[in-house]
């Protein structure tokens, strides 16, 4: 299966130049990150495509719908669109052209934390960029560069002004998704280029976030499913500077069964036993519809799985092509998911 990297889940665009380019790159139709592994053994997921949704799955979920205070009200309208279901988790990125953005200075994280504060129950999820210029498309000798300084160092301090942020604004128990998909090729802040020096400026960020009084942050090492441009495993930087072991896992390649999806190597099957091994628990910041369109089936297996396994939580991408609610392209999903967290549609 040819391999692009690319990454998964477009967000939503905040400018119509960025609107331009995204919608490009949807033309064009990149290949995303994913290899086809073997097919799965008998007995490797007691999942099946066939079988009867199970009861809504436990734990917390949200969805990613925007950035700032149009995300926030997108929730409140999934919350009444599920009717019983609530929910419980927020999810927003930080912008990584410039370091400024990483530190938070957008002025999107003041709106995520009235959100956050306003129930007890609730949890705030970040997506944080390692490096600036993220998706600058940078060459690997360039990438290497930046890895080793921040390595050594160079970079402590704008993580540091992000920590005393999310602090300061109440949200000290911030779930940090940190160089998130880092197995691919999209990103400014990927692995492979040299994957100690990813591993060992990982620990520089977690170590520099934790400096900060008053924090209690919780660290995310969130690759693509499957093997990607490297295997995940090979970036992993460490026990101890990683709280939850995530996963992005789309619907793709063409034509891939979500058993396959299970089975295959650095699949999803994978990703919960290497959590297990390492005394980690398991989260999917985002997931969602892509390559086989709209798919009731991967959206049934996938809820099933999260049923099977209890993630600490779970975000579906919910926009075009990836979404249920916001893309009214998948109506067949989007009555799954629904019956299934909202219970029967009326």
């Amino acid at each position: 299966m040819p391999r692009s990297g690319v990454r998964c889940g477009l967000r939503p665009p905040r400018s119509a130049l960025t609107l331009l380019l995204v919608a490009l790159v949807l033309l064009a139709g990149p290949a995303c990150s994913t290899t086809v592994g073997e097919q799965p053994r008998a007995g490797a997921s007691d999942v099946s495509e066939g079988k009867p949704p199970r009861p809504a799955p436990p734990g917390p979920f949200g969805a990613y719908v925007g950035y700032g205070s149009g995300g926030i009200r997108r929730i409140a309208e999934i919350d009444r669109w599920l009717g019983p279901a609530t929910p419980r988790v927020g999810h927003a990125y930080l912008l990584g052209t410039q370091w400024g953005y990483i530190e938070g200075a957008a002025g999107d994280l003041e709106h995520w934390a009235k959100w956050r504060k306003a129930r007890a129950d609730r949890l705030f999820v970040l997506n944080v960029p390692m490096l600036d210029r993220a998706e600058a498309h940078l060459s690997d000798a360039v990438v290497r560069d930046e890895l080793g300084r921040g390595a050594d160092g160079a970079y402590d301090e704008h993580f540091r002004k992000l920590a005393r942020r999310l602090v300061a604004l109440g949200v000290p128990d911030t779930m940090l998704v940190v160089g998130w998909e880092m197995n691919g090729i999209t990103y400014t802040h990927r692995c492979g280029p040299d994957p100690e020096a990813w591993k060992a400026y990982w620990v520089r960020i977690v170590k520099a976030m934790r400096s900060v009084g008053g924090q209690r942050f919780r660290f995310e090492f969130a690759p693509n499913r499957g093997r990607d441009a490297i295997p995940w495993t090979k970036c992993y930087p460490g026990d101890r500077y990683v709280d939850i072991v995530g996963m992005d896992a789309y619907d793709q390649p063409h034509g891939m069964t979500f058993d396959q999806q299970v089975a295959e190597p650095y699949g999803l099957a994978a990703h919960v036993r290497f959590a297990r091994a390492h005394g980690k628990p398991i989260a999917y910041p985002e997931w969602g519809l892509f390559r086989n369109g709209d798919n009731p089936r991967y959206v049934r297996g996938m809820l099933n799985w999260f049923a099977e396994h209890r993630p600490l939580y779970q975000t579906i991408s919910d926009y075009c092509p990836h979404g249920v609610w916001w893309c009214s392209g998948n109506p067949r999903s989007s009555a799954v998911y629904r019956s299934v967290l909202g219970g029967p549609i009326g």
